[in-house]
């Protein structure tokens, strides 16, 4: 049997981190520090560096801040999202109520505010790439509640035959549900799943992407028959 944290530390060393600022000693610091860590790291100093090297690079993931002149940070991810759904985390002085839920609809993965540490940044990293990965090895990888059909193998989601488009947390979440077809999920199970235990907004943000997916899942989102509430407790995906 392998050992879990060998395993661990060998994907993280070949996990590549896109970071970009248009800092260029911010960028140095942190990079530096990254690579201290084991990870590969490639710096852009502006947006359309950012898109060419995640085309260029295939980063494992995004770590982007939000205010960078010309193309901001929420064009640049907005424009990842058409191109690729690598995780990325926002890094930002923002943290109103309505900044947060524009990130979350363009599928942004993690917030980190500045002035952050740099054990929490890789904290957060290593985090989500833990969980970027759904399908795990001798679990079933399709699964099916009517006309939805949630292949994880594929990291596809169909609803009436049509593929729907989701953002990587929104599948991550409805991955964690459709292991436990009809079982009740409590909330801090999907929170700790999804985002992982140090997420500070892991309870609103669960809250607004149980509303998400009900929008692109559910034939009538006011009315769900497939995520449904356990009052009190948590939620459910009905087989």
């Amino acid at each position: 049997m392998s050992d879990p944290t060998t395993s661990r530390e060998r994907r993280e060393k070949s996990s590549k981190i896109l970071l970009v600022d248009d800092d260029r000693t911010l960028l140095h610091f942190v990079g530096e520090f990254l690579e201290r860590e084991g990870f590969a790291v490639v710096t852009a100093g502006s947006g359309a560096d950012a898109l060419r090297l995640l085309y260029q690079e295939r980063p494992d993931l995004v770590a982007l801040d939000v205010m960078m002149p010309g193309m901001d940070g929420w064009e640049v991810c907005a424009r990842m999202r058409e191109l690729s759904d690598t995780p990325v985390i926002l890094i930002t002085a923002k943290t109103s109520e309505n900044d947060k839920l524009r990130g979350f609809r363009l599928g942004v993965d993690d917030y980190i505010t500045k002035p952050f540490s740099l054990a929490e940044l890789v904290a957060r990293i290593r985090a989500i790439l833990a969980r970027a990965v759904p399908h795990r090895e001798g679990e079933p990888s399709v699964f099916r509640f009517g006309d939805l059909v949630v292949d994880l193998g594929r990291r596809q989601v169909t609803r009436n035959q049509a593929q729907l488009e989701l953002t990587p947390t929104e599948f991550r979440l409805l991955s964690a549900l459709a292991r436990h077809p009809g079982q009740a999920m409590s909330q801090k199970d999907l929170v700790r799943e999804v985002w992982g235990e140090a997420h500070e907004q892991g309870w609103s943000a669960l809250r607004r992407y149980i509303w998400f997916l009900r929008q692109k899942i559910e034939a009538d989102p006011e009315r769900p028959a497939l995520l449904v509430t356990v009052r009190g407790f948590g939620y459910r995906l009905e087989p």
